[in-house]
């Protein structure tokens, strides 16, 4: 349908993950449905937590894949094909450890860069030709390599100041990619956050 949009936060179903730095997609999509007072569904057709809404002519659909991360594309493809969504009218949020904490960056195509859940997608969907947004989580300050800890763990108090800043800003740019384009969405939000002091 040519009126229908798709926004997937990737992340991790259960408690123990819910405020986890791997799950910032996850929270930017829970973030965009209390925004539009949209309300979750488990559709287990689509391993997937659903939320529906309207927006200026456009069917939104938010979903989080509770298929766990590395298997996020099953959920994606399920939904893709039932409601015959072509990759160019999906949105992908994902965290991203390459990226400082705060930064967010939207894309139309592009690799992986080594997220497993990303990968998961493409290799789905058998393309890399879908938006992807990715939101900042930094490393650990010894630049260590192996980061599963890092990712899985919350946003420490520091951080989370800078986290509610990504994910208001994210949300305002996911609000502007369905209005206007990923051209103005990317140019108009791609960045560093603010903070305010």
């Amino acid at each position: 349908m040519e009126n229908m949009r798709l926004i997937v936060g990737l992340g991790n179903p259960g408690a123990k993950y819910a405020r986890t730095r791997h799950n910032a997609g996850f929270l930017l999509v829970e973030r965009l449905a209390g925004c539009w007072g949209a309300s979750w569904t488990n559709e287990k057709k689509f391993q997937s937590s659903i939320a529906r809404t309207e927006r200026k002519g456009l069917v939104v659909w938010l979903c989080r894949p509770q298929t766990f991360m590395n298997a996020s594309g099953e959920a994606v493809a399920a939904v893709t094909a039932f409601y015959r969504l072509p990759p160019a009218r999906l949105v992908v949020a994902v965290d991203d450890a390459n990226l400082p904490m705060g930064e967010i960056r939207l894309r139309e195509r592009g690799s992986s860069g080594g997220h497993h859940g990303l990968d998961s997608i493409e290799q789905q969907l058998g393309t890399r030709e879908f938006a992807r947004q990715r939101l900042g989580i930094g490393r650990t300050a010894d630049g260590l390599r192996e980061i599963t800890g890092h990712v899985l763990a919350p946003f420490s108090a520091e951080e989370s100041g800078v986290a509610e800043r990504m994910l208001d800003v994210a949300a305002g740019q996911i609000e502007c990619w369905l209005d206007a384009g990923i051209g103005k969405a990317m140019s108009q939000f791609n960045g560093v956050v603010k903070v305010p002091e």
